[in-house]
């Protein structure tokens, strides 16, 4: 019997391109080797949950018998006083004592394999393409540092406020003129993660940050 040829099941992707007044100027056709969508779930579980942990402040921190202040002395004798016999008033059991199993100051970070995390940051990508979430543009700047500017231009591309622009280069006007739009994210292409991906309604790249963000695919 013969076999049958091997076909490749990945799904054909294109990112749509806008431009600053948010009308259609074409799409991107991407590549397979930039495309997941047939595995990676659990490589995103992983990589998500992760970079969360690594966040953790790991601050926590009780005293135990031993660092609690006092107790040297023994409050009252061994024998004779009919109470039960106690070492130290630090105790656990009594009050202003030491707290027993408490939390110490610790690292949360999990280790998650390289190859696990470049499938789970290919695998984001082709998600957010595939639900019509992700846009390109030619580049995204603003003449002045002010707020306004940058929501004009969000709502000319009907991207609303809640975004996350990655840019080859962030400058200086404007990280300024986002600073007061708690819910628009600027990263750069060779730093956004799985995370980053995923935390936003919608997703803009520049056409320049696009091309460094492939090449990580790859």
């Amino acid at each position: 019997m013969a076999k049958k040829a091997k076909t490749d099941t990945k799904k054909e992707l294109s990112i749509k391109i806008i431009d600053n007044s948010g009308s259609a100027a074409g799409d991107l056709a991407l590549k397979s080797k930039h495309i997941e969508l047939e595995k990676g779930a659990q490589a995103v579980h992983d990589s998500v949950v992760a970079h969360l942990a690594e966040k953790r402040a790991g601050t926590a921190s009780t005293k135990n018998k031993a660092e609690v202040s006092g107790g040297g002395a023994k409050p009252w004798r061994q024998k004779g006083t009919g109470r039960a016999r106690v070492g130290s008033n630090r105790s656990p059991i009594w009050r202003h004592g030491g707290i027993t199993f408490g939390p110490k100051p610790r690292k949360y970070g999990m280790k998650v394999n390289k190859k696990v995390l470049a499938l789970a940051l290919k695998r984001a990508f082709s998600e957010r393409i595939s639900e019509g979430s992700l846009f390109m543009t030619e580049s995204f700047k603003v003449e002045a540092p002010k707020t306004k500017i940058v929501v004009s231009m969000l709502d000319k591309m009907q991207l609303g406020r809640n975004v996350l622009i990655v840019l080859k280069e962030i400058d200086k006007e404007i990280t300024r003129a986002s600073q007061n739009m708690p819910d628009l994210m600027l990263v750069k292409a060779d730093s956004v993660n799985t995370y980053q991906l995923l935390l936003t309604k919608k997703i803009l790249f520049t056409k320049d940050a696009m091309d460094v963000f492939l090449k990580r695919l790859e």
